[in-house]
């Protein structure tokens, strides 16, 4: 534990915060800006000299329930909670969940690769945005249910599955997806969307059953993808992995070698468009 450095962040977080930021009277005879020591001990829960000694670099190291609640009561964001949690010589404490929100530069990146077929996933491997050349590719996703757009699902309840002991590139792929699936609940153990999604799976396919009762562990990075379909044909294409480190989200994007039918074949892909979806 950092007393120092806590102490003086605490001082700092506690400084920014106005008493009608919090729905507490602003006063008149405030010396400094912000809250008052008193008033943070109170919005979280413990008693005033507790939270003095904090600020004063001589407290005894709070319990993980402490620093969730003085988090709560400075409105740290999550950057800053795990600052404070680190400080504190604890883990931070995971996230709820995988994010479903995608940054709108990332929006913007997805509009822009008119040649590209590009899709954002979660943790989770739910698809959440997409742009008009991937779902030419691969299915129009604005057609499923929500709850479909998934990348795990979509393997593993499939077609694609039957060829697992067939096909290296579906056995590969296939394995990437359940070691990255369980890395993501490493980092979300309290996620019900995970857990659901894995005994959802897994009473429906006996293989990721198998595998997932293998423990392995991976960030799946990219690599080739090879596909046919049903109007352009066999693809050969190169898979990139772009990280979104403060959401945990990837950007994926598809490209083709210039000069090789899998490339001519994309640009035909651009024009038909999401006609005859069906890959097979």
């Amino acid at each position: 534990m950092d007393r120092k450095e806590m102490a003086a962040f605490l001082r700092s977080r506690r400084a920014r915060i106005r008493p009608a930021d919090v729905g507490l009277p602003g006063g008149t005879r405030r010396r400094t800006p912000g809250l008052r020591r008193e008033e943070v001990a109170q919005l979280a829960g413990m008693s005033v000299d507790y939270y003095i000694r904090l600020e004063q670099g001589r407290g005894p190291r709070p319990s993980r329930q402490i620093l969730g609640a003085l988090a709560r009561a400075l409105r740290l964001t999550d950057d800053e909670r795990g600052h404070l949690y680190n400080l504190a010589g604890e883990p931070p404490e995971p996230p709820n969940g995988p994010s479903q929100d995608v940054p709108p530069g990332i929006l913007h990146l997805l509009e822009r690769l008119d040649d590209t077929p590009a899709y954002v996933l979660n943790a989770r491997g739910d698809i959440l945005a997409w742009n008009p050349l991937a779902a030419a590719l691969m299915t129009d996703f604005a057609a499923m249910e929500p709850r479909d757009r998934n990348v795990v699902r979509w393997m593993f309840t499939g077609p694609a599955a039957e060829r697992y002991e067939t096909d290296e590139y579906v056995r590969e792929l296939a394995r990437e997806l359940v070691a990255d699936l369980r890395a993501a609940s490493g980092r979300y153990p309290g996620d019900p969307g995970i857990a659901g999604l894995v005994a959802g799976v897994s009473a429906r396919s006996p293989l990721f059953a198998r595998l997932w009762d293998e423990g392995e562990v991976g960030i799946r990075r990219g690599g080739r993808k090879l596909m046919t379909h049903p109007v352009a044909g066999a693809l050969e294409m190169h898979c990139d992995v772009l990280y979104v480190p403060e959401r945990d989200q990837r950007v994926v994007l598809y490209t083709t070698a210039p000069g090789t039918p899998s490339h001519e074949a994309m640009k035909l892909l651009r024009v038909v468009g999401t006609q005859d979806l069906s890959v097979r």
